[in-house]
Formats: structure tokens, sequence, C-alpha cells
């Protein structure tokens, strides 16, 4: 789907980090592009050639008016999501609700919308943006990580389902970012977790791998190379040494794997 045709797409969480990086390369294709944000007013600097749309995806109303006003999309990119940390034993259960309505519900409900369109044009993607969390689990991020991994789930499963249309699902699978998002990380700790000294390692540990990882426009060069594939492939990673780490994962028990991961967050 590469090329400087009239094409749209609809880019989720298009405000900061990887959304605005993906819907600015599109931009500068020269495809209409719409991106989202829960507040278009407040963007400060809007990226030109970005139309943007307001979209609260723990909203119903607020998703369908969304795809109404996008219309005939080419190509959904599933972005937009929270980045949640905490305890199993300590996450309240309406903070993972939220979690799940805005990582995967809500996802699934725009892919749902913009689905038969592309059905009936016999020609679309959509692109979840998942998360390494979701192949390499984390302790302390287990509400996130079980996001990421069901919406990866939707997507693998559905693709058989679409692709006899021609509309291809695929996951981009980010490992350790530079964007910033520790800093709109939520944090779910008791004043007296017995948790509290691991989990602060942890934190300690992925703030410092987010800030030496890899740039938005990195991933946004992989979730093009999706878009553009004859062929997606289910699953493309990027970053925090993806391709070694998962040869690795192929051919070492889980144990041992599990073991790399945390010790690489500071964890026995």
């Amino acid at each position: 789907m590469g090329g400087s045709g009239a094409r749209t797409a609809l880019v989720t969480g298009a405000s900061s980090g990887i959304g605005a990086a993906v819907a600015g390369a599109l931009a500068g294709r020269g495809w209409t592009v719409y991106g989202t944000s829960r507040n278009p007013d407040a963007i400060t600097n809007p990226i030109p050639g970005v139309r943007y749309l307001p979209l609260d995806l723990t909203d119903e109303a607020s998703i369908a008016a969304c795809a109404a006003a996008a219309g005939a999309v080419d190509v959904l990119v599933n972005n937009a999501g929270e980045s949640q940390s905490g305890p199993l034993e300590e996450l309240p259960m309406d903070a993972i609700e939220r979690l799940f309505r805005t990582n995967v519900f809500g996802a699934v409900r725009l892919t749902q919308l913009l689905l038969p369109g592309m059905r009936a044009r016999h020609s679309g993607r959509v692109v979840m943006v998942g998360s390494m969390l979701a192949s390499f689990p984390l302790a302390h991020r287990s509400s996130y990580v079980a996001t990421k991994a069901a919406i990866k789930g939707f997507a693998t499963a559905a693709r058989r389902e679409v692709s006899p249309f021609g509309v291809a699902i695929t996951t981009v699978e980010p490992g350790s970012i530079a964007t910033g998002i520790g800093e709109r990380r939520t944090h779910y700790l008791a004043d007296d977790s017995p948790y509290t000294a691991d989990y602060r390692t942890m934190i300690e540990h992925l703030d410092a791998n987010e800030r030496s990882g890899i740039s938005a426009d990195t991933v946004a060069r992989t979730v093009l190379t999706a878009i553009d594939a004859k062929r997606p492939r289910p699953l493309y990673a990027v970053g925090s040494n993806a391709p070694m780490v998962f040869a690795l994962r192929r051919i070492a028990p889980r144990g041992l794997v599990e073991r790399i991961v945390a010790r690489r967050h500071g964890l026995r």
C-alpha cells in the first residue's frame, strides 16, 4: 500500500510519540491522515497535513463518532493506550477495567467499525501497536502485559478471517522506546506494600531502558513496513535487540527467558 496515491489513514494517539511519528510519516507521503487525541485543542505542535479528531477509547459514542468522521479508511493504526504498573495484588479493579477499555476494547471496537468498508473495497491494513512485553512479560506490569497480549491475540486470530477480502491485520511490538512514556505511566503501589523494593527497582530500570531506547521514528518506520508489505507478517518487533531475543525465546527454556527479562530490570 505504499506510494503517494490518494490514501487515507486513521492513527490513534497521534498527539505524541509513536502515533505522531506515524501520522507525520504518512502525511509526508501525501496521504490524507486523521490523527486522534482525547483533546485535539490541547495539541501545541500539530503536525502539518494531519487532521485531528477527538477520541476517547473508553466511550462507545466517541469511538462511533470518530469512525464516522474518518469515513473510508485504507489504514487503521491502533496506537493509543495507557501504560500501567503495579503489583497484581494491589491493582484496583476499576483501573484494570479502564486499561482494558482503553488498550483493548476501544481498539477492537474501532476496528470493527472500519473493517466493513475495507472489506467492501477489498483493500485495507490494520496495525495494532503492541509491546514486546506481551512476548516477554515483566513483573509488576501484569495488567499492561495482559492488554498487549490480548490485542495481539485479536489481531493474529482475525488475520485469516479478513485476508480473503484483501485486508491484512498485523501487530508491531516495540521494545524500549524513548518517548517519555514513563512520565505518563500510572502507578499503583500501597504505602505499606511488601512489594515496594522490587517495584521501585523495576521502575528505575524500566525508565532507564526507555531513556536509552529507540526513537518513535524508528518504530514508525516499522509500522510503515507493515503497511507497505504485500503480505504483512503477523508480527513485527523492533528495538531491544528484537532479532536476538526472539531467537533466544525460540530455543531457550521459558524459565531462562523469564529470568533474563527480570534481571534486565534489576529483579532476582
